[in-house]
């Protein structure tokens, strides 16, 4: 792809942004607005800013990835606005700043580059464990906690008569993804080796898998208790595919399995909100206005979809409770069918493709598993959530990349774009 067609998609992109606006501006108020006009320069300012970066500090990088974040983005910016006006107005200003986040993360990096993250492993895992526990902090505080639906995952900042909420989970993601990515690289070949047996079972030796197995111990209880289940099984996954990544041994993968089999029916078990999710998605009409709402919602308007849906405007995707977060891909399908959907999971697969072509192309073992971490994080939290509103999988509650309304999803979700970029670029240069 010559830079030209990146440009030219990238302002396709944000024509995308403004034009499914107008559509829905057109159909449920009769106008067009100035909300058509902000979409655009606001989804053009945030992408041309990243792209003009890129070619400063980063030009060799793939020029298939940006294209495919802006159009994801664009969808999700439309079907927000569509869901509740307010909440995409909202979710621009978030956009332009993490626009903002992810030319400063390649501007950082313009130097010594992604190398220099590896020489600071501990401090990114000590940053993603103080991430962790910010929503343990006491309510009361200027910077406090906040319980929603039975998990603790929330951070509110109060600003005089007005409050921003946050979810720190999400940057600690990614710091702990740079955390695993180094550990792992500089110890593969001792976690390779297995000299240690238990019966017929082959075991690395206790002293390379110790630390990385006590700092994602602690991230995990963390996660647990603050009943943040999606986030646990997330980071889980990523942790078991990097080790297996590493390594290449097909015991992590089997261990990673069963333990994840018995945390699930342990947490069904031990915890009353996880119970009655897990209910409401087996059996959504048994407690139609109780626990199977939502479920049962999301499958009437699955069944309202068709091929090419109702059109931008004219469903019903507010009925959904959540639907802005947990539900804006079933949102998405209503609107625009079977055909939008099926074109929004091909874009998240182009965009995974082009992440595991960056990590099979890095220079290096740490690159490599940077890369293919923040890789299999995006995919693994897109197939969490997608499979869950779908009815494949409990509803995990955790945010749809790029497209879910949520300012510390963007902002995260930009740093692993501008870090797989950076990475990229390395690879060539």
């Amino acid at each position: 792809m010559t830079r030209r067609t990146e440009t030219l998609l990238v302002g396709l992109a944000s024509l995308i942004a403004a034009g499914g606006t107008a559509l829905v501006t057109a159909t449920t108020r009769g106008t067009i607005g100035f909300d058509v006009v902000a979409a655009g320069v606001t989804h053009l300012a945030a992408f041309g800013g990243m792209l003009a970066a890129f070619r400063r500090w980063a030009p060799a990088t793939s020029r298939l990835l940006l294209p495919l974040v802006a159009l994801i983005t664009a969808v999700g910016a439309v079907e927000v606005f569509r869901i509740d006006a307010d909440l995409g107005r909202t979710q621009r200003w978030w956009l332009l700043f993490a626009g903002l986040i992810g030319m400063l993360t390649i501007w950082l990096l313009r130097r010594r580059g992604i190398e220099a993250l590896r020489r600071f492993r501990y401090l990114f895992l000590l940053g993603a464990l103080a991430l962790l526990l910010m929503p343990l902090l006491p309510s009361r505080l200027p910077v406090g906690g906040a319980t929603v639906n039975g998990s603790r995952l929330w951070v509110r900042l109060a600003i005089g008569d007005r409050a921003i909420s946050f979810q720190p989970g999400e940057g600690a993601k990614v710091l702990i993804v740079i955390f695993l990515a180094s550990y792992l690289a500089d110890r593969r070949r001792a976690l390779a080796e297995m000299p240690r047996t238990l019966g017929s079972l082959r075991l690395p030796e206790p002293r390379q898998l110790l630390p990385v197995l006590l700092a994602f111990a602690l991230a995990f209880l963390v996660l647990v208790y603050q009943r943040d289940l999606g986030a646990s099984l997330l980071l889980f996954i990523v942790f078991v595919a990097l080790l297996y990544a590493a390594t290449g041994r097909a015991t992590y993968l089997v261990a990673g399995g069963l333990l994840a089999g018995a945390g699930a029916v342990a947490a069904a078990n031990a915890f009353s909100h996880v119970a009655v999710r897990v209910a409401g998605w087996l059996h959504p009409f048994s407690d139609y206005s109780g626990s199977g709402y939502q479920v049962a919602q999301g499958v009437f308007a699955l069944a309202e979809a068709g091929l090419v849906g109702t059109g931008l405007g004219n469903g019903s995707p507010w009925l959904i409770p959540a639907a802005a977060t947990d539900y804006v891909f079933i949102a998405i399908v209503e609107e625009t069918g079977l055909a939008g959907g099926l074109a929004l999971l091909a874009a998240y697969a182009l965009l995974v493709t082009v992440g595991f072509g960056i990590a099979l192309r890095a220079g290096d073992a740490f690159r490599s598993l940077l890369a293919a971490g923040l890789t299999i994080a995006l995919g693994v939290q897109t197939l969490l959530i997608v499979g869950g509103v779908l009815r494949l999988l409990p509803l995990t509650g955790i945010t749809l990349p790029f497209v879910s309304y949520g300012g510390s999803s963007l902002l995260a979700n930009f740093v692993l774009v501008a870090l797989l970029a950076r990475v990229a670029h390395e690879e060539r240069t």
